[in-house]
């Protein structure tokens, strides 16, 4: 099947800034983020950062520059120390404990019988969804790349652990160039663009107080939406 998948897809993100992509499932949005780290490869158009195209950049060194964080966080089975150190592999004890207190994991590492060395077994499966989520942050921030991709962690976890990751995440997007596919619009109120996809295209694009006052999809959302996520919510819309 040859369809494209994304179609007159133009952006400019400025550096520092939080790019929101909203829209409902199967928009395009993971594919469009994934066009970043050259995942994919594009048969029209191209992609530059700082106005150097990545197809002219080797990929070891176009990934350096980014860190990824995904709802569902990928562990190896490893030590937790290593698991986080894979950020940045010369990184010293100081450094990976620094990541960890900022990404809100340190804490219930030392309270584990073997502390930093503790074995998370096969994809992290000896921790809880919260706790694997905040070692992949700090494995993010001890990354220090300049782009950071935030697919929105939302899986189900308690109030308390919710907020442990949003403010280990805020850590993260500081100073930093953040793409953020968004499942909740609290989470994009505060973007500098929000990008509203549908079918491969974008169709809608600014601020949450441009998009509300231009009454199109995103407002009709924002009326519908209170706890539920956004994909519900466009589905609701049937759009």
């Amino acid at each position: 099947d040859a369809r494209p998948v994304l179609r007159d897809i133009t952006l400019r993100a400025e550096r520092g800034e939080m790019i929101a992509l909203v829209g409902p499932t199967g928009a395009g949005k993971s594919t469009l983020v994934n066009l970043l780290p050259a995942f994919y490869e594009i048969d029209a158009g191209r992609i530059t950062i700082d106005g150097q195209d990545i197809s002219s950049v080797s990929l070891d060194s176009l990934r350096r520059h980014i860190a990824m964080v995904s709802q569902e966080a990928f562990l190896f089975n490893g030590t937790i120390r290593e698991n986080i150190q894979y950020g940045e592999l010369d990184a010293t004890e100081e450094n990976i404990h620094a990541a960890a207190k900022a990404a809100n994991c340190h804490e219930f590492i030392i309270g584990l019988p073997d502390g930093y060395d503790s074995r998370v077994g096969e994809r992290g499966v000896k921790l809880s969804v919260g706790e694997k989520q905040r070692v992949s942050v700090a494995r993010a921030l001890l990354a220090n790349a300049p782009i950071l991709i935030l697919d929105e962690a939302t899986a189900s976890v308690d109030t308390a652990t919710e907020r442990l990751i949003q403010q280990a995440l805020e850590r993260l997007m500081e100073g930093r160039t953040t793409f953020v596919i968004a499942h909740r619009l609290s989470t994009v109120r505060n973007a500098d663009q929000i990008l509203v996809l549908n079918h491969g295209e974008i169709i809608e694009r600014g601020t949450h107080r441009e998009l509300i006052e231009s009454d199109g999809l995103y407002a009709k959302l924002a009326r519908i939406q209170n706890t539920t996520f956004i994909e519900e919510s466009f589905e609701k819309l049937e759009v």
